[in-house]
């Protein structure tokens, strides 16, 4: 139990920071012009490579249309040398989107807050930020020789494991997006914003060096979107990005960010979009047409 609290806030404390740091590899455009690889043989290709040429061993696994990589390490985050200050101004206390019976729905619960001052204690550990961008490297280098005639993963996950305090960080990636970064067709900011993160703990993390307790699965574009809108809510919100708590309509922007986010990926498949303000009891139910031909205002 001790463990599991530990490694909770552990991972809570430092999560915001290793947002960041993925974003920081995953940029830059690629020198390869050549295909070497097929979307058969990129899994083998990446765990080859980071073999023969970073000496790690990571596993990964290859569905139908989601890369799975495994990187196990140990001491993920460490104490920060100088602690980051930020500011909170709103406080999430229910933040849950799912697609269900052809709509989305989306249960928030967010209020303001007096202005309190907070420490980040924790930073990423050096050594592991030195192996995971590597294995970006990697990563990237295989995807962008890629035979362009068959089409690579529609989704990448890389699951980097604490196998010592027993939680994960897991980094979904929707792969067009990768690209549109790499090639300056999206900003860093606006890549961090579709760049899906969650932590999770468990007892079976603790030393295991292939990912045994992973259920390796497709992700599906409906649940991908879903989590990337929750997301969007937690950075709107808890960073935050906006500074004048006063002047926001929380209904507003949590409808501005499903829209933003819906019509991003051209996401047709549902009816509406159900919003459910749980400490105004406020319901607002809005059809495919109004999100997908609305404005962002």
């Amino acid at each position: 139990m001790k463990l599991k609290q530990y490694s909770k806030n552990l991972a809570k404390a430092a999560l915001s920071n290793f947002i960041l740091f993925i974003l920081i590899f995953a940029c830059g455009c690629s020198s390869s012009t050549t295909p070497t690889y097929t979307k058969e043989t990129i899994a083998s290709g990446i765990e080859d490579l980071a073999k023969k040429e970073l000496k790690l061993d990571i596993k990964t696994k290859l569905f139908e249309n989601t890369l799975w990589i495994y990187l196990p390490v140990e001491d993920i985050f460490v104490k920060a040398e100088k602690p980051k200050k930020s500011t909170e101004l709103f406080k999430i206390e229910q933040n849950k989107n799912e697609f269900k019976n052809a709509a989305l729905n989306i249960e928030y619960a967010i209020k303001t807050v007096p202005k309190k001052e907070q420490t980040e204690d924790y930073d990423v550990n050096k050594n592991v930020s030195e192996k995971l961008g590597s294995v970006w490297r990697v990563v990237r280098r295989v995807l962008f020789s890629l035979d362009h005639k068959r089409q690579g993963p529609q989704f990448i996950v890389i699951v980097i494991a604490d196998t010592k305090a027993g939680f994960d960080i897991r980094t979904v990636i929707y792969t067009l997006d990768l690209k549109k970064v790499s090639y300056g067709l999206i900003s860093n900011d606006e890549y961090q914003h579709r760049t899906v993160q969650e932590t999770n703990i468990d007892p079976k993390i603790i030393n295991d060096k292939t990912g045994k307790y992973l259920i390796y699965k497709d992700v599906l574009l409906s649940d991908f979107i879903a989590a990337q809108i929750q997301q969007r809510i937690r950075l709107k919100f808890q960073k935050p990005e906006l500074t004048n708590p006063k002047k926001v309509n929380i209904d507003k922007e949590i409808q501005k960010i499903a829209a933003f986010t819906l019509r991003t990926y051209g996401f047709k498949d549902f009816g509406e979009v159900k919003l459910h303000n749980l400490l105004t009891n406020k319901k607002v139910t809005l059809n495919r047409a109004a999100i997908l031909l609305g404005s962002d205002d």
